[in-house]
């Protein structure tokens, strides 16, 4: 049945919307779980429960690419479409895919129920390959041999200072890093999409804790960093520019940090039930602080970028006497390529099972076991 667009549908209390739209101590503000793509897209420029979880990731994707841009135009930078830019556009592909399927899920999920876990199975999804986005744009500009060049044919003396540390770490890192942040970013996807219909009761702790996890393998090579001297020492500029990365490491964590205690506390509305239910709310917090650890975390990944550039002897990759690896299509967008293709598989799969559980007859949720 067509809906009447011209007059907005009401919304409702939490006890006049089913079960699984509730959010804790949201009592106002709710839609219709039958709503048309139109009357979606509309709800955005009207003041429900979900309009702020909209507009704070949607307006940051131009906040983001605003300062994401402003790298191309350095002097010395090669071009947009250069393979060492590659690993950057990984990075704006995560973080793109990140802010549009968050501000997307939160504002189409009240089509119905099954649309709206399918909303937040893609939200996971793609935080999940916004963090191996980020494991690519630090492997390849916060490398451990980041800043040093070959003098000769042979590879660099790892007892030398500018690699300021043992050998076994940049071994290490060049061949598990990469395929731990991918496996890692595929457990949390399955973790996540399982919260939405088993661990209910705990499932913001749990979506917050499991994505910790990744968040410590993907700065790994940041901690080296932070613990060993800095390999632009030969370099002042590309030293100054490096100088920069450690507060904002600091301030991307802090973000991070506050981010998830808006998440598991549900502050401010835990304090004050129906006070906060349009503006103001736990997760419209939770997005700005998450966005603002984005843009700390880019700030820090193009100082890094700027200090390669500035490195009067560092031979952009993949010159034959630099130390750092090049990257290549496969090595960044086949990654990205693979990843996605199995978190879609993960996807379709639950999604399936939701379609067991809430299909168009509105199975109860005893059914869920079912399909597993």
């Amino acid at each position: 049945m067509l809906l009447n667009c011209a007059q907005p549908l009401p919304l409702l209390r939490h006890t006049d919307v089913p079960p699984r739209v509730i959010e804790n101590f949201i009592l106002t503000g709710y839609r219709f779980p039958n709503y048309s793509l139109r009357d979606c897209l509309l709800s955005a420029f009207r003041p429900t429960n979900e309009t702020g979880n909209f507009w704070t990731h949607f307006l940051p994707l131009f906040v983001f690419a605003y300062y994401f841009v402003e790298v191309f135009g350095w002097e010395g930078a090669p071009g947009g479409d250069a393979p060492f830019f590659y690993p950057l556009w990984n990075y704006f592909i995560g973080v793109f895919c990140l802010l549009m399927a968050s501000s997307m899920a939160h504002l189409l999920n009240s089509m119905s129920l099954v649309v709206r876990e399918v909303c937040f199975f893609v939200d996971y999804g793609t935080i999940s390959a916004y963090t191996v986005g980020s494991s690519l744009a630090y492997y390849y500009y916060i490398h451990p041999r980041a800043g040093t060049v070959e003098t000769g044919g042979s590879r660099p003396d790892p007892n030398r200072e500018s690699t300021a540390a043992a050998p076994e770490f940049p071994v290490f890192f060049e061949t598990f890093y990469i395929p731990c942040a991918c496996v890692i970013a595929i457990v949390c996807v399955l973790s996540c999409c399982n919260t939405r219909q088993r661990w209910r009761k705990h499932r913001y702790m749990i979506r917050t804790l499991v994505f910790l996890l990744p968040f410590f393998v993907s700065s790994m090579p940041v901690f080296y960093r932070l613990l060993t001297t800095s390999p632009y020492s030969g370099s002042p500029s590309s030293l100054a520019s490096s100088s920069a990365m450690p507060a904002l490491f600091y301030r991307h964590c802090f973000w991070l940090l506050v981010s998830a205690v808006f998440n598991i506390s549900k502050f401010p509305e835990r304090l004050a039930p129906g006070r906060f239910d349009i503006w103001g709310h736990s997760h419209q917090w939770f997005h700005c602080c998450t966005f603002l650890s984005i843009l700390d975390e880019l700030q820090m990944i193009k100082a890094e970028v700027r200090a390669i550039l500035l490195s009067p002897t560092l031979l952009l990759p993949p010159a034959a006497l630099s130390p750092l690896p090049g990257p290549t299509v496969a090595s960044t967008y086949g990654v990205m390529l693979l990843l996605q293709t199995s978190i879609v598989s993960i996807i379709m799969y639950f999604s399936w099972c939701t379609s067991c559980i809430y299909g168009p007859q509105g199975a109860p949720p005893s059914k869920a076991l079912k399909c597993h």
